[in-house]
Order: structure tokens, then C-alpha cells, then sequence
């Protein structure tokens, strides 16, 4: 006999917990380490250059990067919740 399988739905808290787990991964990208030697760093891109999807997306990880206080703060509240809620 085979158990049944247990199928768990994504909520809005699930969904909400992995795009900070995305902005913590963009926000620890090191500009001199990672992001420059791959062409990414954020002076190669200006003018026409910051409209296309590359550019666009340098511009995410940079503005992640600037809210890291958001983010500590974002990640504590986070914390919080699954300790209160299990």
C-alpha cells in the first residue's frame, strides 16, 4: 500500500519569503569580485546601454545592494514570524 503524498500549496508568506531569500542573494553580490570581471559592474552601463534587460537587471542587484538596512530589518521581521508561528 502507498501512502498518499502530501502536497503542500504555495501561499502568498511562501512566495513573499523567496523573493527576500532573491533579494539577499542580489544584495551580497560583490561588485569587484563578481560582478566586474563578468562585464556587470554598474559604469559600463549608461546612457541607451541601461534600457535594455542586462542593464536593467545591473540596475536590481545595485538598488538591493543600497537597501541592505530594508533588508536586515525585512529578514528580521521574517525571523520573527516563523519563530511566533512555527
Amino acid at each position: 500500500m502507498n501512502a498518499p503524498a502530501v502536497v503542500r500549496k504555495m501561499g502568498l508568506w511562501t512566495l513573499l519569503e523567496g523573493c527576500l531569500l532573491l533579494a539577499n542573494a542580489l544584495a551580497i553580490l560583490n561588485e569587484d569580485r563578481f560582478l566586474a570581471p563578468r562585464g556587470w559592474s554598474f559604469q559600463e552601463f549608461s546612457g541607451v546601454k541601461r534600457n535594455s534587460f542586462k542593464g536593467q537587471l545591473i540596475g536590481l542587484i545595485y538598488a538591493t545592494q543600497y537597501l541592505r538596512v530594508l533588508l536586515i530589518l525585512l529578514n528580521s521581521i521574517c525571523i520573527a514570524v516563523k519563530l511566533v508561528s512555527g
